[in-house]
């Protein structure tokens, strides 16, 4: 496989997107997901509406930046409700074999798992470089935590996964859209991941991780090779 850093990843991505926005049909209520590749896919929806190939189409978006992409590519955006969604498009931060998920370096994952654990399909898009052969093994796990009380919640996670830090980009730390922290945890890899996200979940102060098991159903994943479709 190239080496990704040697590697115009744009494209790849795009090429994803348009495979994966190739399952939507008219009057389909469809999950937008967050981030640099799923952007390409709101574009590309937004594309099929305008020239009138998509009709009926609803957007539920994941983040206030993925709201507003889809609003200003003419898609009709609606807040999450307990209506079912036909299909989600996101990206992801690591894609295991069984298609578990790490997602959330976006800062979206609480509002990302909301609005795709109601979608009948999880469709995920991703370049070459987001697939691992096993959770934990490249990107840190983001854990959205409350605000309140972020030392103590923070002092709590270092006792399960000792590796980690605060998310701060600068002189504050990085707070999501649902106003929360972000604690990036690294990950022992080989671990029982299910047991984890159990345990991370029944942490006093933990909103959600970016922990994504079971959900996805298919993955198209792009390379300089061409687009690989991967299914549970």
């Amino acid at each position: 496989m190239p080496d990704p850093r040697t590697v115009d990843l744009e494209p790849l991505k795009k090429e994803a997107a348009l495979r994966a926005v190739a399952l939507i049909e008219s009057g389909m209520r469809v999950g937008l997901g967050t981030g640099s590749t799923a952007k390409y896919a709101i574009e590309e929806i937004g594309r099929r509406v305008q020239n009138g190939e998509l009709t009926g189409i609803v957007g539920v978006a994941t983040s206030e930046a993925s709201d507003l992409l889809a609003r200003e590519v003419g898609i009709t955006v609606e807040p999450l409700d307990p209506r079912p969604l036909d299909i989600a498009i996101d990206g992801a931060d690591e894609i295991a074999p069984n298609l578990d998920l790490i997602k959330g370096l976006g800062g979206a994952l609480l509002r990302e798992k909301l609005t795709e654990v109601q979608a009948r399909r999880l469709i995920i898009i991703a370049d070459h470089s987001k697939i691992v052969g096993q959770i934990g093994e490249k990107s840190p796990l983001p854990i959205e935590i409350a605000r309140f009380g972020f030392l103590s919640t923070v002092e709590r996670l270092r006792q399960i996964v000792p590796g980690g830090r605060l998310r701060q980009p600068g002189a504050q730390p990085y707070v999501t859209d649902n106003g929360n922290y972000i604690y990036d945890a690294q990950l022992a890899v080989g671990g029982d991941i299910a047991a984890l996200e159990r345990q991370l979940k029944g942490t006093l102060g933990v909103v959600e991780t970016g922990l994504f098991l079971g959900m996805a159903e298919r993955a198209f994943v792009a390379s300089p090779d061409g687009v690989r479709e991967l299914s549970r």
